[in-house]
């Protein structure tokens, strides 16, 4: 058994076709959503992801999930995200897939609202099976 490191919750190292060993990068945004809007969100996504914001922001996977009301939306990468993420605020492409997105999407708690970054969930444990067994 292994536990991650609580100073780096969100890396997860994972194996590449070379053999060597990549780090994979997991963040979770939490939001609220009307679950009626699924399809159009799924939409807006699918749109951009055939495009080039996802490389460059350095997104490798996407999927969204919905609960009662709830939006998460699990981001993995090779590496964070966060510094591309600032990287492209202004981008057209992120600008335009952010608002197509408003229309769907609101902030978990609206009053402490500033940027992405405030929806990003934290982790606080994480398990995973060693492959050496």
């Amino acid at each position: 058994m292994r536990r991650e490191s609580v100073d780096n919750p969100t890396a997860y190292p994972r194996a590449v076709p070379s053999g060597r060993c990549a780090v994979s990068h997991r963040t979770l945004i939490v939001a609220r959503m009307n679950p009626s809007d699924e399809q159009s969100v799924a939409e807006v996504f699918a749109e951009s992801d055939g495009g080039e914001l996802p490389h460059l922001v350095g997104v490798s996977r996407r999927e969204l999930f919905a609960f009662h009301g709830l939006y998460f939306h699990l981001i993995e990468a090779e590496e964070s995200i966060q510094a591309p993420l600032a990287d492209v605020r202004d981008h057209p492409l992120f600008v335009d897939v952010n608002t197509k997105l408003a229309k769907y999407i609101t902030a978990y708690d609206p009053a402490t609202w500033r940027g992405p970054r405030d929806a990003m969930a934290r982790s606080f444990y994480t398990w995973r099976a060693d492959s050496a067994r």
